[in-house]
């Protein structure tokens, strides 16, 4: 695999990923009551705490963007 492909690969999966980090947060954010009642019910914790655990959820999935798709794409856009 070249330095191209690769490139263009991160690339790609930052595209995606990027898509389903805002797809979740304006489902968090849009749907907000339909969201906490589907998760409470599903998983059993209790409604209060599930704003907490999405913050945590989505700063964990944006962290894990950045060190693994953008940042390796940007380094290897560098060397291009």
């Amino acid at each position: 695999m070249s330095i191209n492909e690769l490139t263009t690969f991160l690339g790609w999966c930052s595209v995606i990923n990027l898509a389903v980090y805002l797809f979740s947060a304006l489902a968090i954010i849009v749907f907000k009551r339909f969201t906490a009642n589907l998760h409470s019910n599903i998983m059993g914790i209790d409604a209060k705490a599930l704003p907490s655990l999405y913050f945590n959820y989505l700063g964990n999935y944006k962290l894990g963007i950045l060190i693994f798709n953008l940042t390796p794409y940007f380094a290897l856009k560098m060397m291009i």
